[in-house]
């Protein structure tokens, strides 16, 4: 018998939750990625509790129960509850009855059989008692053990009901996948037989997959098996993904955590802005990235110009193009650089200068005095 035993399980609100339902009859089993992330040690963020209710009875029980319930998603079965500040996504089991790879017509169901088999990957239909007992009814705890993100059933079934699993398969992969065992056969055949539908995904879905991809610890077997498959190229056209491998070494061995826009500076790739629908920021400082890979500015200007944690960014690229690790005598120039204010000001040059004039003499001394190691004094350069 498998049994979790985590905190958020015997906390009072959770087990409050499940004594809502179970003790007006119904059934009570956490499931998904709290019950996944609990049973390999990797931190639990959302607490999902699946449950033969249906959703206007959930709701009825929360407000005898003294709950908040907040029909978030009532035509699919969801309700989230908040109980004693904690929050749950109570949803009804389903079943599928129609799909077009976008989005599926559901019906709510009684078993949790049936619950289980509408789920994408064997790892995500594990469920667990608010006893902490876990219940597999599809062969997840095998897979899991051997890190093999699997699909339920037919992969083929499965990726036609939602086009998104496509992209999941890796993501998920890249998270909880064995990198050395490599990606599910028939999985990842399906997927290349299927990467049309891909193309049916909205820009936004795809975007907000792509970043948790590009964000795992290391993503670069995943994309590459997606360039293998024919993915890749329908999601970011262009893209080149060689160089994300040595990347991933370089930011491990200079102890930068992973970042999705790093990354994505690296592949490239055609009007990523808008394919990935990134946002104001994250276009920016991809941008900044990317120039900064080109501009020639040295280590310690960089850490004076962006900041540390940019310039070391943008040291991890140069470097992951040119095939190295990070200079550490680079690094450390990077954050002398950052710490450093130039001793000029435009006060300093007023009334004399103004206007143009004076932000070309201004700028003039500053490269003169980036140029020095940030040696010069304010002296030196008002001297000069």
């Amino acid at each position: 018998m498998t049994r979790i035993t985590e905190p958020w399980l015997t906390e009072r609100a959770s087990q409050a939750v499940c004594a809502m339902l179970t003790e007006a009859g119904h059934q009570a089993w956490f499931v998904g990625g709290c019950v996944r992330n609990a049973l390999i040690g990797a931190p639990v963020s959302d607490l999902d509790i699946s449950t033969d209710a249906r959703p206007d009875r959930v709701m009825a029980l929360a407000d005898d129960a003294g709950f908040k319930s907040v029909p978030t998603g009532i035509d699919h079965g969801t309700v989230t509850i908040v109980a004693q500040g904690s929050v749950f996504e109570v949803t009804t089991f389903r079943k599928d009855v129609e799909t077009d790879g976008r989005r599926a017509i559901v019906a709510f169901a009684d078993r949790m059989e049936d619950d289980a088999h509408r789920r994408d990957f064997t790892m995500n239909a594990l469920y667990a008692g608010p006893d902490g007992v876990v219940v597999d009814p599809l062969g997840g705890l095998p897979d899991l053990a051997a890190r093999r993100v699997r699909f339920i059933d037919d992969p083929h079934d499965r990726i036609r009901e939602d086009y998104l699993r496509i992209l999941r398969f890796f993501r998920f992969h890249a998270w909880y996948g064995d990198a050395d065992g490599g990606l599910d056969a028939n999985g990842l055949a399906a997927c290349a037989e299927l990467a049309e539908g891909v193309d049916t995904l909205s820009r936004e879905r795809i975007g907000h997959e792509m970043r948790r991809l590009l964000a795992a610890p290391d993503p670069a077997p995943s994309v590459a098996a997606m360039v293998r498959a024919g993915i890749l190229a329908r999601v970011l056209p262009g893209a080149s993904d060689p160089a994300l491998g040595v990347l991933v070494h370089v930011e491990q061995q200079a102890g930068l955590v992973p970042d999705a826009m790093r990354r994505l500076a690296i592949l490239g790739g055609e009007d990523v802005v808008t394919r990935l629908r990134l946002s104001r920021d994250e276009a920016k400082r991809r941008k900044t990235l990317i120039d900064g890979v080109a501009d020639g500015q040295d280590a310690g200007e960089l850490g004076y110009r962006q900041g540390a944690d940019t310039a070391l960014d943008i040291l991890a690229l140069r470097s992951a193009l040119a095939g190295h690790e990070i200079d550490p005598v680079s690094a450390q120039d990077a954050r002398f650089g950052a710490g450093q204010t130039c001793p000029v000001t435009a006060s300093d040059l007023m009334p004399g200068l103004s206007g143009p004039a004076l932000g070309r003499r201004l700028a003039g001394l500053e490269s003169r005095w980036i140029a020095s190691g940030f040696t010069l004094s304010r002296a030196d350069l008002l001297g000069s």
